[in-house]
């Protein structure tokens, strides 16, 4: 079959435009050559997510805005507390960020094994004089490669006091810690919030998770944690009750149902209230931030400090720690760049220079850390000590989000707790053993 093809134009408009052929394309040449120049002399740029807002956001830009001089990559980084949902949605839409910091090792292993990640072992090298074994251990999330990257720690289980209202208190047991909140009778010891949007309750899965393990050990931590040890079994029961204490009327600012409608991180505002405050705050490490967020003139050591939450097990102290972790959705030249220079000691240092960031690099000097109680904390995470991941952040996704909401049930009427365990033994029955983390608790 011949094809014929009919011009557009009259044969006199042809006739009259055949001269000037050469020069438009000359022209058409020259315009894409430009386009060509400018594509290719445009700043490369890497997109990054993650849950830091506000002045945790300026903190992380510092880091981000060292790499951006050193390498001349632009970096987008986007902030948003609704991280997991933001990220899912982005994922199933085919258009992830090139790097995300995830909160938890369970998100980390649910996004390698679904093939969404790419592993970092040859992006980063062994790092063993950098990186311990339990911590990259953490980063390999049960999955064999390496793919995260550990941007910063927290201890859990420490309680903050302010030093100007209390003199500094030291129990070393749980009975010690209980006559200490009797000798402070008539005034509501414990500063408490539940709410975390989207994730309102997760404190109080640290409080369960952080008595279990100094109640009952390494081993039952990691029983439960790992998805073998039922929630109505005894150890697991009685952390809850033992939380349950500081929960009631007169042991709580406020009341439960205040506990239920203040923030996480507007609860430790208390410790700093002379008038009807509280006294004690249970939160992470991350707590430093957050009390340096409130616009008041707190300097660490003067206004407020921590202690262990007591250990009854007898033998070493076993922390439960948590950590973000960076991972990379989209491997290009520029994400691989940005990815090893997280990992770095020069990058780690920086956040901690300003503050309320701690690194588990074993390069980074305590001398980076502006205050006691921050090099106390840093030297902590890098020690020979035994760590316990949190055990929500192991959980899977379902187990997790179970767990949140049935911390604010048992807040709400702890007369229902065997209803409450009983529930949480239903969700965990009901998930495959292919989806539990066994991460054993381990030295630094």
């Amino acid at each position: 079959m011949t094809r014929t093809t009919t011009s557009l134009l009259p044969a006199s408009l042809r006739a009259l435009l055949r001269p000037l052929l050469p020069a438009l394309l000359t022209a058409l040449l020259v315009a894409a050559g430009l386009a060509g120049c400018a594509g290719a002399g445009a700043t490369p740029t890497v997109t990054i997510l993650g849950s830091w807002t506000g002045a945790e956001k300026e903190s992380f830009e510092a880091v981000l805005a060292a790499f951006e001089a050193e390498e001349d990559i632009k970096v987008e980084y986007s902030g948003t507390r609704a991280l997991g949902q933001v990220l899912r949605s982005e994922v199933q839409q085919g258009t992830p960020p090139d790097l995300a910091v995830l909160p938890s090792p369970g998100e980390l292993a649910n996004y390698a094994r679904d093939g969404y990640l790419h592993a970092l072992d040859d992006v980063l090298g062994p790092q063993t004089d950098e990186y311990s074994g339990q911590w990259v251990e953490l980063e390999r999330a049960a999955t064999g490669s390496r793919y995260g990257v550990a941007v910063k720690a927290d201890l859990k289980g420490t309680v903050w006091f302010n030093p100007k209202r209390l003199p500094a208190p030291k129990p070393e047991t749980e009975a010690e810690l209980s006559a200490f909140l009797r000798d402070v009778a008539g005034a509501a010891p414990w500063c408490m919030g539940m709410g975390a949007t989207p994730d309102s309750g997760w404190p109080g899965t640290d409080w369960v998770e952080n008595v279990l393990l100094q109640q009952a050990g390494p081993d039952v931590y990691r029983q439960w944690a790992g998805g073998r040890l039922a929630w109505t079994s005894e150890p697991v029961k009685r952390a809850w009750l033992t939380w349950g204490q500081f929960i009631g009327p007169d042991a709580v600012r406020g009341g439960p149902k205040s506990v239920l409608l203040t923030d996480f991180a507007d609860a430790g505002r208390g410790l700093f209230d002379q008038s009807a405050g509280c006294l004690l705050d249970h939160q992470g490490t991350f707590a430093m931030s957050t009390y340096k967020g409130y616009g008041m003139p707190l300097v660490a050591g003067e206004d407020f400090d921590f202690f262990p939450y007591p250990s009854s097990t007898g033998g070493e102290r076993a922390w439960e720690v948590s950590a973000d972790l960076a991972a990379m959705f989209n491997r290009t030249p520029e994400s691989e760049k940005l990815i090893k220079f997280l990992a770095s000691s020069r990058a780690q240092e920086i956040w901690p220079r300003g503050g309320g960031a701690f690194s588990v690099n074993r390069k980074v000097p305590t001398a980076v850390y502006g205050d006691d109680v921050s090099r106390k904390i840093a030297s902590t995470l890098t020690s020979s000590g035994t760590f316990c991941f949190d055990a929500s952040d192991l959980m899977p996704g379902v187990m997790r989000t179970a767990f949140y909401r049935a911390a604010l049930e048992y807040v709400n009427d702890p007369a229902r707790l065997d209803t409450v365990l009983a529930q949480l033994d239903t969700v965990r029955t009901n998930i495959g053993p292919d989806e539990w983390l066994d991460f054993p608790c381990g030295a630094a």
